[in-house]
């Protein structure tokens, strides 16, 4: 009896697994942050949203299309953190409160993976958001890598596409010294959150085959260790 409860289980491992693939389950936690920049030798200036509502397509999935397309994102931007607490102040009085609405709002509506390189699966690729700043809505494509456990996604906006002339002037008056008479319209956004995944090694057993095999699923049945991958450059641009 615990002999077959224990082949029952491994079968149903095996043919739960998606043919092999890895079963993805994310964080509800989503950290989202931006850097702008100033002067003309253009120095970064990071940030972060500190009050961020996420609500997630699904929990868990086959693949990252099922657990991101239709997640939703609410940004308080009157809420931020740049470990400067006189700048956060400058910041949310002299730009964030001159958009509209107090909100930023983004959808994510597709999501595609990159082609793989000499048969090797890449963890990489683009998603793209449709993103609400200002009273104005664009789609924004920004470019994602996965790394042990690791999801980050980066793009860039431009302050201009989402009429935010009038912030931006504001808080390059307030700071003309400081930024030297140059705020930069560009601005990086990105997002990171925590993504599991396990079954991945299923594929490589037929637990039907003998009773060796039984035992080596049971083993393969664990979590991923996808090896280190290396973005050269995240250079999209919005989408009108």
């Amino acid at each position: 009896m615990k002999k077959l409860i224990i082949a029952l289980f491994i079968l149903f491992s095996f043919t739960n697994a998606n043919a092999g693939g890895c079963l993805l389950e994310q964080s509800d936690d989503i950290n989202v942050t931006w850097k702008a920049y100033k002067t003309f030798a253009k120095l970064g200036v990071g940030g972060q949203f500190t009050d961020v509502k996420y609500t997630h397509n699904k929990k868990s999935g086959k693949n990252f299309k099922e657990l991101f397309v239709g997640s939703k994102v609410s940004i308080d931007i009157s809420k931020i953190d740049t470990k400067n607490k006189g700048r956060d102040k400058t910041l949310v009085e002299m730009f964030f409160s001159k958009l509209k609405g107090g909100k930023i709002e983004g959808v994510i509506k597709d999501i595609n993976a990159d082609k793989s390189k000499n048969g090797k699966r890449l963890y990489t690729g683009t998603l793209d958001v449709s993103l609400s700043m200002n009273g104005k809505t664009l789609l924004i494509p920004m470019k994602y890598r996965y790394i042990k456990g690791d999801f980050q996604a980066i793009g860039t906006i431009d302050l201009f596409d989402f009429e935010g002339n009038s912030a931006l002037a504001s808080i390059n008056k307030s700071c003309f010294d400081l930024h030297k008479g140059k705020t930069w319209s560009d601005v990086n956004i990105a997002f990171r959150t925590t993504i599991k995944a396990s079954l991945c090694d299923v594929k490589k057993c037929n637990p039907l085959k003998s009773e060796s095999n039984k035992t080596k699923c049971m083993v393969k049945i664990c979590d991923t260790n996808l090896s280190d991958i290396n973005i050269s450059k995240f250079d999209v641009k919005s989408k009108k």
